[in-house]
């Protein structure tokens, strides 16, 4: 339970509040200074007198967003004035920033007149790039939004109103589907007619609800033709023709109840007399109108959402706003409109049937998330609402004419919207890019497994690799069928029916026979174990990669490789690497995960397949080999054996950017080296470490992980004849596809032979 001591000293503790503004450009030097300000700034300051749109390009006013309120209707806390709404508007900029990296100033205005506030936020509009408008109170929001969106040539968006509506109407369409119910018969009944109730009518009416079969409630009773107290001409516009005159009236056949209302407004009574399978949106908060305890109580065939993140089905705001602002600043669309609207709906409600990421599930009490009854919305923290929303937005404001900065290449900029969750997302699909340009076979010995499973269908959908699925084909298939997975041709081997097991037995029993491994053990062997099975499949050209490991333990993997594929000629040994990735930049840490104790050439193999691995994803390998000295500064064994392995390095890729012995600080400092050891050809900037020992290797990536907060890409196998690499028990489904994308992309290179440092 949030303790309200912990509430307030979150938002005291360090710096005050919640924001900050940052730089974006050095400002270290007079050079820095003179472009910053005077003289230099006078340059973008003509540019966009001549040409005003060049203030998307000279100026933060793309990206940046005003979230105006004057506090008059505040979630949960009524009129509690402008000042007191502050840390709410703060908030809303922490989302934009978090969820869609947009940038916000929190504008509380001092004004209840609407035409004040209106006349105040059309003065803004040079500095932004959209408008949120937020807590304010109806009718007097409608008469504002209104007049902004006719007068203003940037976005103005209404959050209360058309964010509640785009997240209910997803999950109505999405209720409607579990239950097959279809949208024009359906009864519905509204309570709470202010802004959020409002707005929820009209866009479910634009989507082909029958405005006849809904009902509009507030404190009075129902909203009918006639009425007179109470009234204003948004709520007689939703006046309906009914007998009806309270909310117990109304309920009475009601499909679906939406409440926007009070505490306990909808009662056991109203809920029995629904129609079948009824579908029920309590969205007051903190405490909404019926609970989900108590309303399955009543009815066992209800469905149900809430406002609030301990129930599912939650009708959260961040669903909507950061995502939708994205692809609306990204096009310089000068409106939000119903079809850019229509299409946040649709695109929310597609994703709530897609498999879940694990992270996802981590975030919720790793409990199973899957379409149905209580899975009617993707949570909040689903990294991919970004991915689907803003895409369909921009292209919605395209179609619709009001973007005026078109999006040409939406897988591009798809990709782009990845970037933004961070480096390690920007690297991988860099990776994955590669894969699809020419997918491989990968085999998967554990092709049982759920996890697998679910990594095969994101390796079709996106045609990363062509799967190979090892184990009983009548378990994969009904386990699929229960994780609606679409398997699509892809093939299922059991080792223990496969029509090669007798010859891959000979060839099994061929390489091991002078050590122990008689034509049965051969054959038991390969029908028992799938790592053995894949890697003679492997070393037998009938796949291209194998990638194992999420139940077993890393020697189970590893040693069945080396024993049927085996090393790379002309290399001692097969060597472990990492991908530590920062939020600005990548490293790369090897030997992490084989040699316990490596000799000087056992230290220059890992260097050198090292710093092609850095390549293959696209970075410039800087190698420092890690020692506790600096050139000589202190003599021991243990340097000496660094000093002759960096020698090594040199002679046999010279090309190579690489030097020690090296302190890990010094590598890193540039003013450090440029000091004390100005010949070293690294000028600290180092990005691939070479560990003296595995101990010292495997400590530090690990820290890197958890202290760093850097993402782990691997363990990448290197130096296999054959792409192989090792899975961990802990990876997810974007670590699978991740390192089917590495694997792919070995292949692709063992295919064409192209190994630029390897000089073995």
């Amino acid at each position: 339970m949030l303790k309200f001591i912990d509430a307030l000293e979150y938002h005291r503790s360090g710096r005050k509040g919640k924001i900050e503004v940052i730089t974006t450009k050095p400002c270290a030097t007079s050079r820095d200074l003179s472009l910053a300000y005077s003289p230099g700034v006078a340059q973008p300051c003509l540019a966009i007198e001549k040409e005003p749109d060049m203030a998307y390009e000279y100026t933060t006013k793309g990206n940046l967003v005003a979230v105006v309120s004057n506090g008059t209707a505040v979630l949960g806390l009524g009129d509690i004035g402008p000042l007191a709404a502050k840390p709410v508007m703060e908030g809303k900029g922490v989302l934009f920033k978090s969820f869609a990296d947009i940038d916000v100033f929190d504008i509380e205005l001092n004004t209840k007149d609407p035409d004040e506030l209106i006349r105040t936020v059309q003065l803004l509009e040079p500095t932004f790039g959209g408008i949120n408008l937020e807590d304010i109170k109806g009718p007097e929001c409608f008469y504002i939004e209104e007049a902004l969106q006719k007068t203003m040539n940037i976005p103005v968006f209404h959050d209360d109103q058309h964010g509640t509506a785009i997240i209910v109407a997803a999950g109505m369409v999405n209720a409607l589907e579990v239950v097959e119910k279809k949208i024009d018969e359906i009864k519905i009944v509204f309570n709470g007619a202010g802004a959020a109730g409002i707005a929820c009518a009209n866009l479910l009416i634009s989507m082909g609800v029958n405005k006849k079969k809904l009902i509009l409630c507030d404190s009075k009773g129902v909203i009918y033709k006639g009425r007179t107290v109470g009234m204003n001409p948004y709520k007689e516009r939703l006046a309906a023709q009914t007998d009806a005159r309270t909310l117990d009236d109304a309920m009475k056949g009601a499909d679906i109840f939406f409440g926007v209302s009070v505490k306990g407004a909808l009662t056991a009574d109203m809920l029995r007399v629904m129609a079948k399978d009824p579908i029920v949106f309590a969205m007051a908060n903190p405490d909404p109108e019926i609970t989900p305890n108590e309303a399955k109580k009543v009815r066992d065939d209800v469905i149900i959402g809430t406002g609030r993140s301990d129930y599912n089905n939650q009708v959260n705001n961040v669903l909507c706003f950061p995502f939708l602002f994205r692809g609306a600043l990204d096009t310089h669309a000068s409106a939000i409109n119903d079809e850019m609207k229509l299409a946040a709906v649709h695109a929310l409600a597609q994703l709530a049937k897609e498999d879940v990421p694990d992270s996802v599930g981590r975030a919720y009490g790793n409990s199973e998330i899957k379409f149905g009854r209580e899975y009617l919305l993707p949570k909040p923290f689903d990294p991919r609402v970004l991915l689907r929303m803003a895409p369909a937005v921009a292209q919605a404001a395209m179609d619709s004419g009001v973007a005026r900065r078109p999006i040409l290449d939406m897988e591009k900029y798809t990709e782009h919207l990845e970037a933004l969750q961070g480096r390690s997302k920007e690297i991988m699909r860099t990776m994955i890019n590669k894969a699809k340009a020419a997918p491989k076979r990968v085999v998967f010995p554990e092709g049982e497994e759920d996890k697998i499973l679910r990594s095969v269908q994101v390796l079709l959908d996106e045609r990363i690799a062509i799967p190979i699925l090892i184990g009983e084909e009548k378990v994969i298939r009904e386990k699929a069928n229960a994780l609606n997975i679409e398997l699509r041709g892809t093939e299922i081997i059991n080792p223990r029916k496969s029509e090669k097991l007798n010859a891959y037995s000979e060839v099994l029993f061929a390489k091991r026979q002078r050590k122990g491994m008689t034509r049965y053990d051969a054959r038991r062997r390969l029908q028992e174990d799938g790592n053995y099975f894949g890697a003679i499949m492997l070393e037998q050209g009938d796949a291209d990669a194998l990638l194992s490991g999420i139940n077993a333990h890393y020697p189970d993997v590893t040693l069945p490789a080396i024993e049927v594929v085996g090393k790379k000629d002309g290399l001692s040994k097969v060597h472990g690497l990492y991908m530590m990735v920062f939020k600005k930049e990548v490293v790369f840490c090897a030997d992490t995960t084989v040699t316990i104790e490596p000799t000087a050439e056992e230290l220059a193999e890992t260097a050198i397949l090292a710093a092609e691995q850095a390549q293959r994803f696209d970075i410039t390998p800087r190698v420092a080999m890690l020692s506790f000295s600096n050139f000589g500064s202190a003599q021991h064994p243990l340097t000496q054996k660094v000093k002759k392995a960096t020698e090594l390095v040199k002679e046999r890729a010279p090309e190579l950017t690489v030097d020690g012995e090296i302190q890990a600080n010094v590598a890193l400092d540039p003013e450090i080296v440029k000091s004390q050891y100005p010949f070293s050809n690294l000028k600290g900037d180092a990005n691939v470490f070479i560990f003296p020992d595995l101990q010292s290797g495997n400590i530090t990536y690990k820290m890197l992980a958890k202290l760093g907060n850097a993402v782990a890409v691997g363990p990448i196998l290197m130096g296999m004849k054959k792409p192989i690499h090792v899975l961990q028990r802990a990876d997810d489904v974007s670590d699978i596809v991740n390192m089917a994308a590495v694997a792919v992309n070995d292949a692709q290179m063992n295919e064409l032979e192209e190994y630029p440092l390897n000089t073995h």
